[in-house]
């Protein structure tokens, strides 16, 4: 791969976050999420103004914007009407946030859990069916708003460990509007317990797949440890994202966020990523 093809990474910031960042996110276009409007303290106060701060911060950014959506005490699987309704509230909030942001992606959280054999999960046998057009009673009137304001759903992978339901939610929608996203760290631990590998995910998305959380891990805690830190083989992942004729959105999402600047340098070393 030349270096003019090396993809390039971003961040996942609060608001809080990018004068820190700034330089760095502008200096090579690099994709922004923000995670304020994932929490309901965000969404319940004052968030213009925090939005006038961000776009304050970003201004000359280059990079594409997004947002991590609403997801603390919510479930999208939509069975009790009166549960929905807030969790559709709670989402157009997103939306409306991401809209003023000028973003164009909201990440929603996969509420796909089985307690069974990662092989059989959600299977036909199992109401995979029944379970996707519950969630569709809650997202169908989200997807509708998130196409008007030019936003992106991403479903993330969370406890997932097969493509397959998540594949078929995307799928259902027919829509650009709904896309995958993988969570990288996320996928490692699923796989360690029998799930496809980070990089087979790429694979399986495919054109499908918008979006990452770069993460890493040692399998036995959602770490999100920056990248070279765990054990997620990274070769194999940027191998996968070479073959895609589409640039998904790569995110740095650490819980430590001052090992940013060390874990995009340490993807560079490698020759994966800048």
């Amino acid at each position: 791969m030349s270096e003019r093809a090396l993809p390039v990474v971003g961040a996942a910031l609060t608001i809080a976050e990018l004068a820190t960042y700034r330089d760095w996110l502008l200096e090579a276009g690099r994709d922004v999420e923000i995670q304020d409007p994932a929490y309901p303290m965000f969404l319940d106060g004052d968030w213009r103004a925090g939005v006038r701060t961000a776009l304050d911060l970003l201004d000359g950014h280059r990079g594409r914007i997004g947002i991590h959506g609403p997801f603390v005490g919510l479930n999208i699987i939509g069975f009790d009407p009166k549960v929905r309704a807030v969790v559709q509230e709670r989402l157009f909030q997103g939306i409306e946030v991401a809209h003023a942001l000028g973003g164009s992606h909201m990440v929603v959280h996969s509420p796909f859990e089985f307690f069974g054999h990662p092989m059989s999960a959600e299977s036909p046998a199992y109401g995979v069916a029944q379970t996707v057009d519950l969630i569709r009673q809650t997202l169908e009137p989200v997807v509708a708003q998130a196409a008007q304001a030019g936003v992106t759903l991403v479903i993330e992978t969370i406890h997932d460990t097969h493509p397959r339901p998540l594949l078929m939610l995307v799928d259902s929608f027919a829509s650009e509007t709904v896309r995958l996203s993988i969570d990288v760290g996320h996928t490692f631990i699923t796989h360690r317990l029998g799930g496809p590998s980070p990089d087979q995910w790429v694979h399986e998305a495919g054109p499908r797949l918008a979006h990452l959380h770069l993460q890493d891990s040692d399998a036995l805690w959602d770490r999100h440890w920056g990248p070279g830190r765990g054990q997620v083989n990274w070769f194999a992942l940027f191998e996968a994202l070479g073959t895609l004729a589409h640039s998904p959105r790569l995110i740095l999402e650490l819980r430590d966020k001052t090992d940013i600047p060390r874990a995009a340098g340490w993807l560079a070393q490698q020759g994966v990523a800048r």
